[in-house]
């Protein structure tokens, strides 16, 4: 028995190593920093610069361009719950020549809704989706 109690630490402390991710929710405060550091650039929270629907979002939301140049706006719901309405809205105001590709422009993770001005690339969307902080 007493030498499981240093294997259960041992597994404990790897576990918490590892990054074991958290269940808050991403904000923007927490994501911007990030996206700055990995190139994003004119990485801004300004309600002025993103947009109303990011604006209004109860986690915050943000716009950054990327290493390609292409514009990213996240808005950052209360929950995973909310995602759906705020997904919603960005469809209902996309302009007239984005509303047949918003489903390649845009993504989700748990409360983060994110929408591109063009499809990212993969390498991008993954950098993004890996900045998204509580």
């Amino acid at each position: 028995m007493l030498r499981l109690v240093p294997l259960v630490a041992l597994v404990g402390l790897l576990a918490v190593g590892c990054g074991v991710r958290t269940s808050k929710p991403y904000t923007a405060e927490g994501t911007a920093p990030c996206l700055r550091e990995k190139g994003f650039a004119s990485v801004s929270t300004s309600p002025a610069k993103i947009g109303f629907i990011a604006s209004v979002a109860a986690n915050g939301g943000l716009v950054a361009t990327g290493t390609s140049g292409n514009k990213l706006t996240i808005a950052f719901t209360d929950s995973a719950d909310d995602v759906s309405d705020t997904q919603d809205s960005f469809k209902r105001f996309a302009p007239p020549g984005y509303k047949s590709h918003m489903g390649d422009i845009m993504q989700t993770d748990r409360n983060a809704v994110m929408v591109w001005t063009v499809t990212p690339d993969s390498q991008e969307l993954d950098t993004a989706k890996r900045c998204l902080q509580p």
